[in-house]
């Protein structure tokens, strides 16, 4: 379950009661859960605790998707994607996998986004693409001369802003979502101890090594 409060529809703002109804029919979301594209659906019934915060949510999808932005849509989704893989959201990226698809990159290119580096699948922009987005991400902005140098002679200084923008609002998202348990990121923490035989806790066996050194 999400770690916060989930709000039902009569405690909804506009905005969410509107965005429940289009999600989710006449069901009640936490009672019902599930959407037509398979998640719980429980970002939105979470995110509506703030109405301002999700207000500004659903305007910055509204703000990537709009027609009038100057980015190829598949260089947008490959940074989006590409983003939820390294962020470690299962919900981002298993999400955005679906939008490639939708945006017309083959089945081959979704398959080789976690292994981008050693595909061949990609052309010279998308490649720029996946490496700035690693960049932003993993090196928290911190983008070397040749990457951005190859990423500008592919795209201009709008659409480098656009994508920068679009890839960091999301890897936000990604973040929050594994944060807050929400949609395919409510997993428990793979990293814990694993105890040894009959339960225990302790580590004879490095008292064994050390008697067998003698």
């Amino acid at each position: 379950m999400p770690r916060l409060r989930q709000i039902p529809p009569e405690e909804a703002h506009d905005a969410a009661r509107n965005m429940y109804k289009m999600l989710f029919g006449d069901r009640d979301p936490i009672k019902e859960p599930g959407t037509a594209s398979g998640t719980p659906g429980n970002w939105w019934t979470v995110f509506a605790a703030s109405p301002d915060v999700f207000d500004h949510c659903l305007g910055g999808f509204l703000l990537y998707r709009n027609p009038d932005r100057k980015l190829d849509p598949k260089l947008r989704e490959l940074g989006q994607c590409r983003t939820g893989f390294t962020r470690g959201s299962q919900f981002v990226f298993s999400q955005h996998c679906k939008a490639c698809r939708d945006v017309g990159l083959t089945e081959e290119q979704v398959a080789a986004i976690p292994s981008w580096q050693v595909a061949d699948c990609f052309s010279a922009v998308e490649r720029a693409v996946l490496a700035y987005t690693d960049c932003l991400v993993l090196e928290g902005g911190r983008v070397s001369d040749g990457v951005f140098e190859a990423l500008h002679a592919e795209l201009s200084d709008e659409e480098i802003i656009e994508l920068t923008y679009i890839t960091c609002t999301y890897e936000m998202h990604a973040t929050m979502c594994r944060a807050l348990r929400l949609e395919y990121d409510d997993v428990d923490e793979r990293v814990v101890e694993i105890l040894g035989p009959g339960g225990s806790r302790s580590l004879d066996i490095m008292a064994t090594v050390d008697d067998a050194k003698k």
